[in-house]
């Protein structure tokens, strides 16, 4: 039986979702750890993967259960007694057979989280603290990004993508509560993409973001910090 997870964690202290050869402490490591420990040695698939530090609330990914296994929502209690608290499974349901959290995924959808004040220790590790930020000059510059790209400059060089080109549904920025949220809706992201279009919305002008949006001119910046992601939603 193929089932579906639906997973949030604290990514702070993981190297990214994927997992690596070099270490355990990954999300998928932990989580192929522990169906191990219950009798299910096998791969987790994921829609995609979050680097070291990026969070989610809803990330998705789909194992195939043994027989044995057929009681999702005793699953789904025993995995989060399992798994450490930075870890949590939100929900499991039965999927079809060709269902594939990675390639049925049609839409992902990212949120970026800032907050123009000094660093606050307690919130440090979940948002991005900046001293400026003008709401209505970054929703110009956001907008530049919606449509169809190619965004050679905008991704991690290394990147192992057989084409840079992306389509962006939406992008906007709106205040909840004090924090600014910066929303990222596509059919999917290179590798670091989102990252570097936060620090070049942070950093550049809007004429230098259409410069690198045409590949006229590279403009490099850093990446925003990972502490501010959180891969939030999967659309299938």
């Amino acid at each position: 039986m193929r089932v579906a997870l639906k997973i949030a964690y604290n990514g702070t202290h993981f190297f990214g979702s994927q997992v690596q050869k070099e270490t355990d402490k990954t999300i998928l490591g932990e989580l192929e750890t522990i169906l191990e420990k219950l009798g299910m040695a096998q791969r987790v698939v994921a829609s995609g993967r979050t680097d070291r530090g990026v969070h989610a609330t809803g990330q998705i990914c789909h194992i195939v259960l043994p027989e044995f296994w057929s009681d999702v929502k005793k699953l789904q209690r025993v995995l989060n007694e399992m798994l450490p608290s930075s870890i949590y499974i939100r929900h499991i349901q039965r999927v079809s057979d060709d269902f594939h959290a990675r390639y049925s995924a049609k839409r992902r959808v990212y949120r970026y989280i800032i907050k123009k004040a000094p660093r606050n220790p307690f919130e440090v590790d979940f948002i991005t603290f900046v001293t400026e930020f003008d709401e209505k000059v970054i929703q110009e510059k956001m907008a530049l990004f919606v449509g169809e790209h190619d965004f050679e400059y905008f991704m991690k060089r290394g990147s192992d993508t057989k084409s840079p080109i992306r389509e962006i549904y939406k992008a906007f920025c709106y205040e909840y509560k004090g924090y600014h949220i910066l929303y990222f809706e596509a059919n999917g992201f290179l590798r670091s993409q989102i990252r570097m279009m936060v620090g070049s919305l942070l950093h550049l002008s809007k004429e230098q973001i259409q410069a690198k949006l045409a590949k006229r001119e590279e403009h490099k910046v850093k990446p925003a910090p990972p502490n501010g992601l959180y891969l939030a939603r999967i659309l299938y």
